[in-house]
């Protein structure tokens, strides 16, 4: 039996561990904070620290002035805190929860101490009353951080803006974003929010098409949205195999390989969708019989192609191209494996397939051309190319190759069947954050929505959203086509959406370009590596938003104090002038947002008969710096080039990029900005008012070192893929890091239904019906740069069967 005398000699002992681990603590603030201090910042690091490292050795040497003078620590430290978090749940986390623990241990150690102030009982007793404040703390707040609701008094619903597009949502989902206006909204009523609890998984189909080897080790992420046209859904697989699917039982009709080297992955195994085709005069011939490949699936590759196959069997269609395959990368010169891929579906508008491909960010500035090119839906004959620096060229180039390095369009374009007109939503040049090679047609169409006559391959008109882009702001988001209410009151006006990373909405005429909606220019920062080459101005929509304010100090996260002072110490460092910050290479400079967003690939859901749009963003900064190209060789002889997470070269280049994304610290992969990483807004489209704005994506899988808290509560994670909106007033979205897909109330933007899928979520879902039943599809395919689990599962849900 231990004796009081053993528990005071090892409670003793305990305190001079104690001691030391404090007296460290604040030795590191301390000196880290007097850093701090002398680059302008705030001088709590420094005052707190000293007074950790004096509270550690009084600790040591046993007397209770330690445990004084660290309570006195913590009380100034607890004001500090609920000053600077304003009110954030989780800004409180870093600056609180390490030291409240080492508090708690601090009293009780209070009874060995010389002059203990009191003995064991009371230091339980204190113990157990902080343990309470603190579980009663955490209760709250994560009460707080659940709380979702947001009621809101909607527009009224009226009827729906007639679609542009030949194949629209409804029974049928036909197309990438529901029809080629890219609404991502159904009519289908069935699920409802008075009954969308009741959901169920109705079947699970699993693709097989998974990566050799580790899925950890993988650059898989399998962004599909399945089609439904008729019985039958089709969907791509990450490597481009083509499957069809019954759409009731979720059996497998026919299957496609064309066979695509995993030689020629790029940054990801991706395929986000493929295109149906049905021409008219090939629907029916004499007799009732239906010839093969009247009906088409058409799908780009990774090694860019474009592949047809009948949509009945999945045998490639013979009258077109070669084979079934027609080869984009004529006329582009020398294409290394991986350089030129198409991972987005394609539009097809009055029979033209119109084509961007995704290049290779930041390899080279001599990358393949981003030249945009028309070919027959039906015969894959090549009808046009637009190259933007030899704009007289109609057809692929006998003198030598199309212009090098030009801004590409790696995402889905959306069309107007009536005007004629596909919206290419653009990127920028090759070398993405040097502008002096640029010709001035670069810098006029990077970073702009371009709106291309299909009958002959030129412009019409063309909007830019940053003047002369160096911060990888490129389009990813499709043009959401809408009728827009005129100012007059006279009617509406076709009009679009435009979503860009930056986070502001454009509304602009889709027949002529022209803002609808107030966009005004600002002063931007000047200076870095090229300060001739900065704009003086850069454009901003006046409302239609998602923007956030500019980032502080007091906005850095962590773990603890100490990453939480490193990350200061980041900041202070850093070159930050807000939105545009020049590029530089003597020092980082923060970009925020970061090249994720605001809106990325997966677009916004409108639902027309409200005046409603829903759009989920991105919330992070992005740390970065210019490598001198001599400095840069050397690390690039034992890097792979060309990743995201690694030094792009950009060669040819005077300077390589070194991209933090998300801006994570080295250890605890923790990013330094405080939560929220990501969120979901609500707004009116006439009035661009915001109807709510929440928070998305729970931290059950994230923390630190990679190892998952489980917490369920909303902290707002990055994400990656969009929402769609039911006419019942439903959100469904999955795309955060939390293997989630969630039910939304568009009158609320609280949860009202979830499920854990089997893997990451970065993908849209879509919404059909099959013999009077509604079903929801979301493909479960993670994704290698979301740190989502890797999969093969696409999951149907519907409410139990009668």
């Amino acid at each position: 039996m231990v004796n009081n005398k053993e528990i005071r000699s090892q409670t003793n002992v305990f305190a001079k561990i104690l001691g030391v681990v404090i007296f460290l603590m604040g030795s590191v603030l301390a000196i880290g904070g007097a850093y701090l201090l002398a680059l302008g910042g705030s001088p709590y690091y420094v005052v707190g620290g000293t007074g950790l490292t004096i509270a550690g050795y009084y600790l040591f040497r046993g007397k209770m002035l330690g445990v004084i003078v660290y309570a006195a620590v913590f009380v100034g430290t607890l004001f500090w805190s609920f000053a600077e978090a304003d009110g954030s749940v989780w800004a409180l986390l870093p600056r609180l929860f390490g030291l409240a623990l080492l508090m708690a241990v601090a009293v009780l150690v209070v009874p060995v101490l010389e002059r203990a102030m009191f003995g064991w009982k009371t230091a339980f007793g204190i113990v157990s009353g902080l343990l309470l404040a603190g579980v009663a703390t955490g209760l709250w707040y994560g009460g707080a951080a659940r709380q979702e609701s947001m009621l809101v008094s909607l527009p009224a619903a009226g009827a729906m803006d007639a679609d542009p597009s030949p194949l629209t949502s409804g029974a049928d989902w036909p197309a990438y974003g529901g029809s080629y206006a890219a609404r991502r909204a159904s009519p289908l009523t069935q699920i409802t929010p008075d009954n969308v609890d009741q959901l169920e998984r109705a079947w699970v189909f699993h693709t097989g098409d998974m990566p050799q080897g580790d899925p950890a080790d993988s650059k898989y992420g399998a962004e599909t949205t399945p089609l439904k046209v008729g019985d039958s859904l089709y969907l791509c697989t990450a490597t481009n195999i083509l499957i069809s699917l019954h759409a009731g039982s979720g059996k497998e009709q026919w299957r496609y390989d064309p066979k695509v080297s995993q030689d020629y992955i790029p940054y990801t195994a991706a395929c986000r969708g493929v295109a149906y085709y049905q021409s008219a005069n090939q629907a029916s011939q004499p007799g009732n019989q239906t010839p093969a490949c009247a009906a088409r699936i058409i799908e780009g590759t990774l090694d860019g192609r474009l592949v047809a196959v009948d949509a009945k069997t999945g045998r490639p269609c013979a009258d077109f191209g070669r084979n079934g395959e027609v080869d984009i990368t004529i006329g582009m010169g020398t294409v290394e494996p991986g350089m030129v891929s198409m991972t987005s579906a394609p539009t097809i508008i009055q029979g033209v397939i119109v084509t961007g491909h995704q290049v290779k960010d930041g390899v080279t500035i001599d990358a393949p051309s981003g030249v945009l090119q028309g070919f027959d839906a039906v015969t894959g004959e090549h009808l046009w190319a637009w190259d933007m620096n030899r704009p007289d060229l109609d057809g692929r180039p006998t003198d030598g190759e199309f212009s090098r390095g030009t801004p590409n369009m790696w995402t889905t374009a959306s069309g107007d069947e009536a005007l004629g007109l596909v919206y290419m939503p653009m990127g920028n040049s090759a070398g993405d954050y040097l502008s002096a090679g640029r010709s001035e047609a670069e810098d006029r169409y990077s970073t702009a929505l371009i709106a291309l006559d299909v009958n002959t391959g030129k412009p019409a008109w063309h909007f830019r959203t940053v003047n002369i882009d160096v911060w990888d702001y490129d389009l990813g988001s499709q043009a959401t086509l809408i009728d827009f209410p005129a100012t007059d009151g006279a009617g509406t006006i076709p009009a679009l959406i435009l979503p860009s990373k930056q986070g502001d909405m454009y509304v602009l005429d889709r027949r002529t370009g022209e803002p609808l909606t107030e966009v005004f220019e600002q002063p931007a920062p000047g200076g870095g590596v090229e300060p001739e080459e900065r704009a003086p101005t850069q454009p901003f929509s006046a409302y239609h938003t998602l923007a956030k304010t500019p980032l502080t100090e007091r906005d850095m996260w962590g773990m603890s104090p100490i990453d939480q002072m490193l990350c200061r110490i980041q900041f202070r460092r850093a070159a930050y002038d807000g939105m545009y910050t020049a590029p530089t290479s003597d020092r980082h400079w923060i970009q925020y947002p970061g090249y994720n967003g605001g809106s990325d690939w997966g677009g916004i859901a409108v639902d027309t008969a409200r005046g409603v749009a829903v759009a989920n963003y991105n919330d992070m900064p992005n740390y970065n710096r210019l490598v001198l190209r001599e400095v840069a060789d050397e690390i690039l002889a034992e890097q792979e080039a060309g990743s995201h997470d690694a030094l792009a070269p950009q060669a040819g280049a005077p300077y390589a990029i070194d991209v933090n994304a998300g801006w994570r610290m080295p250890g605890t992969g923790l990013l330094c900005k405080e939560p929220p990483y990501g969120g979901i807004r609500a707004f009116d489209l006439e009035s661009g008012k915001t109807l709510w704005d929440r928070p998305f994506g729970t931290a059950r899988r994230n923390g630190p070192f990679g190892i998952p808290s489980m917490l369920p509560f909303e902290i707002g994670t990055p994400n990656n893929g969009g929402p769609i909106v039911t006419a019942s007033g439903l959100v469904f979205i999955a795309a955060s890091t939390d293997n989630l897909i969630k039910a939304i109330d568009l009158r609320t933007g609280a949860t009202i239904w979830k499920d854990t899928l089997p893997a990451g979520g970065q993908a849209t879902p879509m919404t059909y019906e099959h013999d009077g039943r509604q079903y929801v599809v979301i493909m479960a395919g993670g994704h290698h740069f979301m740190q989502t689990p890797i999969g093969d599962a696409l999951v149907a849900y519907a409410l139990p069967e009668e």
